[in-house]
């Protein structure tokens, strides 16, 4: 059982062990907090699948991001590395909907797993709207969710959440000295720091190696960049052609490193919630969006030099 899911276990049992399961559940929490595999996990209770199953039962269904286009899919098909798309299409929706017609496998439930349900497409969100609201006999949804706010609120008024909390530092800490033992302590305590209760996100910070790049976002907040040099550092370590999940991790990472400072803001912060606004927003769009790696590393670093002490101006 990972760290934090002894409450959502309790609730789950409790339901299966009813007399009326509900039929939609919303796993709400941060990412990184392990509700992906909670949900296989569930879903292997569910239809009564072995651990070695829950991926590749019959009445599992997992819906995410596929490949990008019919070239990536080829790319998939041949055991390459292939582009996955930015987000969950109405043809997937569609192609599952299209299951639900017949009966379940192997026994008298099925699973169905979106994951993250957050980034479904608003055709892909009104389709699954109406298995929602007439749920075939026998099937039960798991939605995975890192932003509930990002989901149709129709969606949301027919799942019962379930939430995940976030993990203390100190389990944090034990964690990570265990999966990462190689780390030293700069590099964990970052790690730490920017994943804010995360395990997921510290071990992906970690394994990206975004210590440095934490110091240098904080090297900005603490001396602005007058003169751009700091701003060129951090999108050297960045990278030129940084993949979606370092470019997400990224922004998580300026997101967290911002919102330490305003806790620690004890006059005037309104500059450090601007920056975390523009940092938020650019996080929602990151999903769909084809950022310029380069442009965006230049953007963050801006915000960071806005926030800044040594920008603001004099008079206020």
């Amino acid at each position: 059982m990972l760290l934090g899911h002894e409450t959502a276990w309790r609730e789950w049992h409790e339901a299966l062990a009813g007399e009326r399961m509900h039929h939609a559940w919303l796993l709400a929490g941060r990412r990184g907090v392990g509700k992906g595999s909670f949900a296989l996990a569930a879903a292997r209770e569910l239809v009564g699948a072995d651990q070695t199953e829950a991926q590749h039962h019959p009445d599992i269904h997992v819906l995410t991001y596929a490949p990008k286009d019919d070239k990536e899919e080829r790319k998939r098909a041949d055991g390459k590395p292939y582009e996955l798309a930015r987000s969950i299409r109405i043809a997937q929706i569609r192609a599952m909907q299209s299951r639900l017609s017949t009966r379940p496998t192997m026994g008298d439930r099925r699973a169905i797993i979106v994951d993250p349900a957050d980034d479904l497409e608003r055709n892909a969100a009104n389709a699954l709207l109406k298995s929602l609201e007439e749920p075939p006999v026998g099937t039960y949804f798991l939605l995975v969710s890192h932003s509930p706010a990002r989901l149709l609120p129709t969606i949301r008024s027919r799942c019962r959440v379930l939430r995940f909390p976030t993990v203390s530092e100190a389990q944090m800490d034990l964690l990570l000295r265990d999966l990462a033992p190689d780390a030293d302590d700069a590099t964990r305590a970052a790690a730490i720091a920017a994943a804010a209760g995360s395990p997921g996100a510290a071990r992906q910070f970690v394994d990206m190696e975004l210590g440095k790049v934490a110091q240098a976002m904080g090297n900005i907040l603490d001396r602005g960049d007058p003169d751009f040099h700091l701003r060129g550092t951090l999108a050297g370590l960045i990278g030129a052609r940084p993949d979606r999940e370092r470019i997400r991790a990224v922004l998580e990472l300026a997101r967290s490193v911002v919102a330490q400072r305003l806790e620690a803001s004890l006059d005037n912060p309104h500059r450090i919630i601007d920056a975390h606004s523009e940092l938020v927003r650019l996080s929602g769009e990151q999903p769909t969006y084809n950022f310029d790696a380069g442009l965006l590393a230049m953007e963050i670093g801006t915000l960071l030099a806005k926030a800044a002490a040594a920008s603001e101006r004099a008079d206020g």
